[in-house]
C-alpha cells in the first residue's frame, strides 16, 4: 500500500510542478512547439472543466472533488488487494487532488498539453492520470469475473 501512496504523491508533485514551471516561463494564453505539428506546451487558465464547462462553478468543483476523493479512499480501501483497481484509483486520485489543489490555491485549473495535430481541448497531467487511471478500471472490470 505504501507504493500506491506514493504515486499519489507523484502524480500530484508531477502535475504541481509543471504547471508551476507552466507559469513561470509561458505568458498566458501563448505555447511554444515541443513536437513540430504534433504537441505545444500551453499557458491556459481554465475556470471550469472538461471543455470548460460549467465556467465559474467553483464551489460545485469543491463540492464534487471532496465527494470523489472520499468514493475513491473508500473503494481503494474494499479493492486496494486487486492490483488493477488500486493502481486505477491510485491515478484517479492524484488526478483529483492535482486539479483540486490548483482550484483552492487559483481559483482555477492550469492547462499545458496542447495537441496540434487535432483539436482537441488543452490538458494537464492530472487529466492524464484521471484518464488512464479511469481506463485500467474499465479494463479490470471487464476482465473481473466476480463482477
Amino acid at each position: 500500500m505504501p507504493l500506491y501512496v506514493l504515486l499519489v504523491f507523484a502524480v500530484v508533485l508531477l502535475d504541481q510542478s509543471l504547471k508551476f514551471y507552466v507559469q513561470g516561463n509561458i505568458a498566458l494564453n501563448h505555447s511554444e512547439v515541443l513536437v513540430n505539428h504534433w504537441l505545444s506546451l500551453a499557458h491556459i487558465r481554465n475556470y471550469g472543466a472538461a471543455w470548460s464547462i460549467l465556467q465559474g462553478q467553483q464551489w460545485f468543483f469543491t463540492v464534487v472533488s471532496l465527494v470523489a476523493i472520499v468514493v475513491v479512499i473508500y473503494y481503494f480501501i474494499k479493492l486496494w488487494k486487486n492490483w488493477g483497481y488500486a493502481l486505477g484509483l491510485t491515478l484517479i486520485l492524484g488526478g483529483t487532488l492535482g486539479n483540486f489543489v490548483d482550484r483552492l490555491r487559483l481559483g482555477y485549473v492550469v492547462d499545458m498539453f496542447e495537441l496540434d495535430f487535432i483539436n482537441f481541448p488543452i490538458f494537464n497531467v492530472a487529466d492524464c492520470a484521471l484518464t488512464v487511471g479511469l481506463l485500467i478500471i474499465l479494463v479490470v472490470m471487464l476482465k473481473d469475473d466476480s463482477l
